[in-house]
């Protein structure tokens, strides 16, 4: 198995508890190599082997025990060394010696969708990527798409009707439409605001733009009080329209509603 780095950066993304279990010693008559690893959720083996049998069984039941550890114990490694026939109850005469890495669940990450890769969110990705966040931008133009760095916690997504993406994304994920412009922007708008509820939802663009979206919107029928639940321009009062500078105002913005949220609700 390859290092499962993008199994790993996943279970983090969604908070949930796993243990990496690596082979790191095999003497003798084993029924895996070296080297070998294995991922363990709650549920089970996820991925990987580290011997099949016997032996993995207990190296999962073992992992699986220490997802149930509390305090220090829960992030602590473990090294152990087992005979296969003595320890295991295998035939084989050989040892080996696992080390077991735990990850208590955690947080989801926050998630935040982005439509569009133009020039601002080219400024806004690596504002966000340190952040606790699950990143995806989604675009039709792989020309942009692949300027976007690459980072464990971005999904990049190359669609050709990012509106269709809408009734697949969290539920509590904060949507920002920055496409081409507000036909473009529209579609998404519109399905998020009759089909879904997010948290946060915003365009960017100037005030004029936004009461052309919100006529819109009401003319597809959309009601007017929904229509205007959706925030443009976006990006807090401050800086010029440089795209760094609408990156740190956007960025400001969705912390300081991510933590408004948050406060409101007791966390």
């Amino acid at each position: 198995m390859n290092p499962p780095y993008a199994q790993i950066a996943e279970l983090e993304r969604d908070g949930t508890a796993f243990v990496l279990v690596v082979l790191i010693d095999a003497v003798g008559s084993t029924p895996q190599d070296a080297g070998a690893k294995m991922l363990v959720t709650p549920a089970g083996r996820l991925a990987g082997t580290v011997g099949g049998g016997r032996v993995e069984a207990q190296a999962i039941s073992f992992a699986q025990e220490l997802l149930t550890a509390t305090g220090a114990d829960a992030t602590r490694p473990r090294n152990v060394s087992w005979s296969l026939k003595a320890d295991v109850g295998m035939t084989c005469g050989g040892t080996v010696k696992l080390y077991f890495e735990p990850h208590p669940a955690a947080e989801a990450a926050w998630p935040i969708v982005i439509f569009g890769a133009g020039h601002v969110v080219q400024a806004l990705v690596p504002v966000l990527l340190p952040l606790p966040c699950s990143l995806t931008v989604c675009d039709s133009r792989e020309e942009w798409l692949t300027q976007l760095p690459r980072a464990a916690n971005l999904r990049v997504v190359r669609h050709e009707n990012p509106a269709d993406l809408v009734p697949t994304l969290p539920a509590h994920a904060f949507v920002l439409c920055l496409t081409k412009g507000h036909a473009t922007d529209r579609p998404i708008l519109r399905r998020a605001l009759a089909e879904r509820n997010f948290p946060f939802l915003g365009a960017i663009g100037s005030a004029a733009k936004a009461a052309v979206l919100r006529r819109e919107l009401i003319a597809e029928g959309l009601a007017p009080e929904r229509a205007a639940q959706f925030h443009c321009p976006l990006g807090l009062d401050f800086g010029t329209n440089h795209p760094h500078e609408i990156a740190v105002s956007i960025a400001a913005q969705l912390v300081s509603e991510r933590d408004r949220i948050m406060s409101r609700a007791g966390l």
